[in-house]
């Protein structure tokens, strides 16, 4: 433990220490190792700088410093501190979904609300009045379409525009399947056709290509995107699958996708 001669300010120096190295986080470990005082003295500091908004509990034992410009809004967005958080909890991940597709222009996405994929079983989600971070895992770890992205802290895990609108149509019970096609109807402007079809190679839930690739022939009208669809997934062993998993299978089934269609598709867009 380092006896640190201490002074009133010294959990605001030794924040000041780690933001001139990039970091906009620190853990209640770091801070025992550092100073030589009980948890009850590091707390009081913390819930004196937290009502101050100069700091905020992400999860217990993890804190967020929020600089001045962040100080209206009392938090700062979750890109800056996710690959600080996911190592502290020595798990893989990666921004995913509709958090995903608004770094790439998609406008769907609600303020402060973020979707994480992680290994499982998925940490806690992070819910305050500030925040959402709403972590989700799959059956298996995506082999492509996971890319770093630069933050002003670093980086960050991210799906790519292919990626994303596979793990989409993976989710639709989550977000229904009409706001997954205006999202996807956006998307569209970011995805390639070789890209797309390299990860859907290795992506495992075929149900999720069917439904890809049905969406984007005939609704979308994407004949190259679509192609590359179709590409990969005739190779497999196509079932009938409803489009929207959450309603009765009835319906018309699309004979080449395999693709019942169950519920009437209406953009938002």
């Amino acid at each position: 433990m380092n006896t640190t001669p201490l002074k009133r300010n010294y959990l605001n120096k030794y924040l000041t220490s780690v933001r001139s190295q990039g970091r906009y986080t620190f853990t209640l470990d770091e801070l025992r190792e550092q100073f030589d005082l009980s948890d009850t003295a590091i707390n009081q500091s913390l819930g004196r700088l937290k009502a101050k908004k100069e700091v905020a509990q992400i999860r217990k034992g993890f804190y967020a410093i929020i600089p001045p410009e962040y100080s209206n809004q009392g938090m700062i967005p979750p890109y800056l501190f996710l690959d600080d958080l996911m190592k502290s909890l020595n798990k893989r991940y990666y921004l995913a979904l509709l958090s995903a597709a608004a770094l790439y222009g998609v406008s769907h996405q609600q303020p402060m609300e973020y979707f994480v994929m992680a290994d499982s079983p998925a940490p806690r989600d992070v819910r305050n009045q500030k925040l959402k971070i709403f972590f989700l895992n799959k059956s298996y770890w995506p082999k492509d379409g996971i890319v770093p992205q630069k933050t002003d802290s670093g980086y960050i895990n991210l799906s790519s525009p292919e990626l994303t609108a596979l793990d989409l149509f993976s989710f639709t019970d989550k977000f229904g399947v009409n706001r997954v096609v205006s999202v996807l109807q956006e998307l569209t402007e970011s995805i390639k056709p070789v890209a797309l079809a390299k990860v859907a190679k290795r992506f495992t839930p075929t149900a999720s290509i069917q439904r890809l690739g049905y969406v984007l022939e005939r609704v979308l009208q994407e004949e190259k995107l679509s192609d590359a669809m179709w590409k990969v997934v005739k190779e497999r062993n196509l079932f009938p699958i409803p489009l929207s998993p959450g309603k009765p299978k009835k319906g018309e089934t699309d004979s080449k996708w395999k693709v019942i269609i169950n519920i009437d598709i209406e953009s938002d867009l």
